[in-house]
Order: structure tokens, then sequence, then C-alpha cells
């Protein structure tokens, strides 16, 4: 009998001996993992301005790194790069990717149908939204584009009209500029119902169904509400972008913006 319980002790001392062992064996692993290496979407040049963004920022370490990725520990305009994934619906413009002057989409056509015409896209973007603006149309609802492709010369004219009554600062909140609008794509629109100013967009009940329904058609609302220290935008009820099914239901999904997607899932490709 005695035996037995110096057996059972043992057996005892002994697992317990292993759970510890292995407990500060985990810790120990975990002590020398990098906790920014761990992401996918981690780019060691970037590491110590994860660390200043994260300290400063107090966002969590994967925010972090995305954000900075994205270039949000910078003013807007300043560490620029020209856009990648040219001729894709992956391609990323914004306030730190460009398109040179001289840069022209492929299989732009005209809208021929839901517009006033003298309206260009992206073939793959067109019929998407032919598509959309005809299931819409069946529920009793009308959509239509006012503003698609636009030509580096267009955008500077209309930068510089918006200069002559608003600071830079002020027109830089919901314009543009040349060679950063999302518009020289090919890919986004701006709509309205054709009855209400497209700025007033939001208070009809076709922007209803298109918060429930765009992701369907490979749409995402390009500049929501309260992401505009991600996007650089004012809110924009009317500016829609096609990026595809797939990456329109995540974002949908997940409400995050294009750049927080690209920034995770496209550029580390």
């Amino acid at each position: 009998m005695k035996k037995i319980i110096i057996l059972i002790f043992f057996v005892v001392f002994l697992s317990i001996s292993l759970l510890i062992f292995k407990q500060n064996e985990k810790e120990i692993v975990i002590k020398n993992i990098d906790p920014y290496s761990i992401y996918p979407f981690y780019k060691s040049k970037l590491r110590d301005e994860y660390i200043a963004y994260q300290e400063k920022t107090g966002y969590s370490i994967r925010q972090s790194i995305i954000n900075v990725n994205i270039g949000l520990n910078k003013p807007f305009y300043i560490d620029t790069h020209e856009s990648q994934r040219k001729n894709t619906f992956e391609i990323l413009v914004n306030k730190y990717n460009y398109l040179k002057e001289n840069y022209f989409p492929n299989d732009l056509v005209d809208v021929d149908k839901y517009s006033d015409g003298n309206i260009a896209l992206n073939k793959i973007a067109r019929d998407a939204f032919y598509e959309m603006a005809e299931a819409i149309q069946k529920e009793g609802m009308h959509i239509r584009i006012i503003s698609g492709y636009r030509s580096f010369a267009y955008q500077q004219r209309l930068y510089n009209n918006y200069l002559k009554s608003d600071s830079q600062e002020e027109v830089d909140s919901y314009s543009a500029r040349p060679g950063y609008s999302e518009h020289h794509t090919g890919l986004s629109v701006d709509i309205d119902n054709g009855v209400i100013d497209y700025n007033r967009f939001h208070v009809t009940k076709e922007y209803d169904w298109m918060q429930k329904n765009a992701h369907k058609y490979g749409f995402i609302l390009r500049y929501p509400l309260g992401k505009e220290k991600i996007t650089g935008y004012k809110y924009e009820p009317w500016h829609y972008r096609y990026v595809g099914k797939d990456i329109a239901r995540y974002i949908h999904d997940n409400d995050i913006t294009f750049e927080e997607y690209y920034y995770e899932f496209i550029d580390i490709k």
C-alpha cells in the first residue's frame, strides 16, 4: 500500500512538473516572438515606424501595421508612390498613390444607358453597374451615373475650379488633386436617382438599397461616414467603386475601407 501511495505521489509530481515546464517553455517561445512580425502584412523595413505609431496612437499592433502601410503616420500627399496593379480592379488610387498624367485605362467603354451620356467606364465595372441598376429598377427605384472616368486634365480643371472659392485645405477634403483621383481608373462612379441632387443621395431609398446590396455586384461605398481619417475625404454617399464581388463582400461585412483591405490582403501578394 505504501509503495502504491509513493507511486501515485511520484506520478502526480511528475505531471505537475511537466505542466510547469510546458508553461514556462510556452512563455519563453512567446517572449522570443516579435509581436509585429506575426502578421503577414508586416514589412520589416517599417518596423520602427510601426512601433512609433503604435506608441503615439495607442492602436493595436495589427491596426498600427495596417495604418502605417497605408501611410497614415505621415500627412497626405507627402510620401507618395505610383499606383500598382494598373488595369485591374485591385488598383488603389488615393492621397498616397497616384497615376501619371498619361495613364489611360484599358477596356474603357461608353455608358450608353443609366446616364445622360458622355460618360465612360471600365467595361467590367460598366456591365456590373448595368446589372445593379436593372436589379434596383425591378424594385421600383432608379440609379444613374453622373460621373465616371475622368482624365488627368479634367481633374486638374475641376480641382483648380474649386480652389477659386475654397482654400486648398478645404478643397483637399472633398476633391482629389490631379493624378490622385479614383475616377482616373475608370472604376469609380458618382450616382444619383435622377430626382434628388446627388449631394443628398443619402436621404433616398436608393441609398438604403445600395448599402444593403451594392457589394453583391462588386461595388463599395468608397468614402464612408466615420472613415475620413483613413480615406482622407469627407463622407460621399454618392461615390462608389468597383472592386469585384469577393473584395466588396469582405469590405461590406467587416465595415472597413478599401485602403485597409488593400494593405492587409493585396499589397502582400
